[in-house]
Parts: structure tokens; C-alpha cells; sequence
């Protein structure tokens, strides 16, 4: 009876050990920022994405100076009030505020490591979007 008990242990710390650590490692990479600030820009994509976890994922492009290349910034909008103010603002320049999170274990969170907070309009008379 003991040694069936001791069994039991010992696939159960064989299983939980990894699970618990996994969970602490999950937890630390979503809480901790690795880094802040913010893209000027239009956003020119945003649509709801994956098969069990929902995530908002789209692009901004960002334009210094026209005539040039256009650089791209993917992002992840963690809930859906963000997601609205986005809708609200389509077609006008604004200013994503992000955080960004690095090694996060898997795309169930997002698709990219920049997650998206808050979103302001800009003045399109303003210089350089400030």
C-alpha cells in the first residue's frame, strides 16, 4: 500500500513540477516589461485572431518622411476596449502606447511581444504627429 502511495508521488511531482514551473515562468514574462513607449502612425490592419485563445493582432505602418519606405509595427491589443478605440480611429494618424514583453512561451497571449494599452488621436495639422 505505501509503495503504491509512493508511486503516485512520484508521477504526480513528475507531472506538477514542470506544470508549476511553467506557470511561474508564464506569469514573470507576461508581468515583467522589458520595454515602453510608442509608434506614430496609421494603423492599416486589425483583426481578431487564433482558434481557442482570441487575440487582437494588427499593423501600423510608420512614414518619417514621405517619398520613403514604409516601416511596419505588428502589435497585440490585449482587450477589446482597445480594440474599439482603434476602430474609432480608423483612418487617422494616432499614437499606439505599447509595453513590451519578451519570451513569452507561446502565442496563446499574441502573435507579437509588443502588446498594445492605450491609443490617442493625433492632430493631423500637428507636425510630426506631437
Amino acid at each position: 500500500m505505501l509503495a503504491t502511495i509512493n508511486m503516485y508521488l512520484k508521477w504526480l511531482s513528475i507531472i506538477l513540477i514542470p506544470f508549476i514551473l511553467f506557470v511561474i515562468y508564464t506569469f514573470f514574462t507576461l508581468h515583467w516589461v522589458y520595454s515602453s513607449g510608442e509608434r506614430v502612425g496609421l494603423v492599416q490592419k486589425i483583426s481578431q485572431k487564433g482558434f481557442f485563445c482570441k487575440t487582437y493582432e494588427g499593423e501600423q505602418v510608420l512614414v518619417t518622411v514621405p517619398g520613403t519606405q514604409a516601416e511596419k509595427f505588428f502589435f497585440t491589443a490585449k482587450n477589446a476596449v482597445v480594440h474599439a478605440k482603434i476602430n474609432a480611429s480608423n483612418g487617422k494618424r494616432v499614437r499606439l502606447l505599447y509595453k513590451q514583453h519578451k519570451w513569452i512561451p507561446t502565442s496563446c497571449f499574441g502573435d507579437t511581444e509588443y502588446f498594445v494599452y492605450d491609443v490617442k488621436v493625433l492632430d493631423s495639422q500637428a507636425p510630426n504627429g506631437y
